[in-house]
């Protein structure tokens, strides 16, 4: 079976946890269980990348520095796109160039993810209009005034719409292991949580 490619963005001050957990997620997934189905990607349904505008050093929030392993120019055919948060999502909301690789991004994707304040650039790239949708809770409001169709679901940790968007930073854990489970089985995200020692939290 071929490997569906896992798309994530990165960007100045982009919130670790928000690329980081489900980079984990999807990265150590397989359709084995147990252990030594971890020592090789024979069982590994995902190819996971880090995708940025330019290639160069990214840092993000807390200093870590990370380099990006491809650009916008290079990157493989994105199946699944995840848009992780931070602050540097706020200077990224009028930058065309960025919007405009979301849209084309999204456009070809089967599936398209929002962690914490990534939920902001797909609103601003107009992906949630008409939408349920969430974002990390010192966002709610910035989500809701940038596009009034879109239904805010201020209690709820992952919302599955068109585009399936998580609460903050290590809500995109949840929300991974819920792909996880909606394109492989219940059986081989509870295993993927169960390696990493994480408690779902349904």
């Amino acid at each position: 079976m071929p490997r569906q490619t896992v798309g994530i963005f990165l960007f100045e001050q982009v919130e670790v946890l928000d690329f980081a957990g489900p980079f984990e997620v999807f990265s150590r997934t397989r359709l084995e269980p147990g252990l030594a189905s971890r020592r090789s990607d024979e069982q590994a349904p995902f190819s996971v990348f880090t995708v940025a505008e330019t290639a160069g050093m990214i840092t993000a929030t807390g200093g870590l520095q990370v380099v990006p392993q491809y650009t916008f120019e290079t990157a493989p055919a994105i199946d699944l796109l995840v848009i992780p948060g931070g602050w540097g999502t706020r200077p990224l909301l009028d930058h065309a160039p960025v919007l405009a690789w979301i849209r084309e991004s999204a456009a070809v994707a089967s599936l398209v993810t929002s962690v914490c304040s990534g939920a902001l650039l797909l609103a601003r790239a107009g992906l949630l209009a008409h939408q349920r949708a969430t974002t990390h809770w010192g966002a709610l409001d910035a989500l809701a005034a940038l596009d009034d169709t879109i239904m805010v679901e201020r209690d709820a940790r992952v919302v599955h719409d068109r585009v399936i968007s998580s609460a903050g930073i290590s809500a995109g854990i949840d929300m991974s292991l819920d792909v996880v489970e909606r394109l492989h089985g219940k059986a081989v995200a509870d295993d993927t949580a169960h390696y990493m020692e994480y408690r779902r939290s349904q």
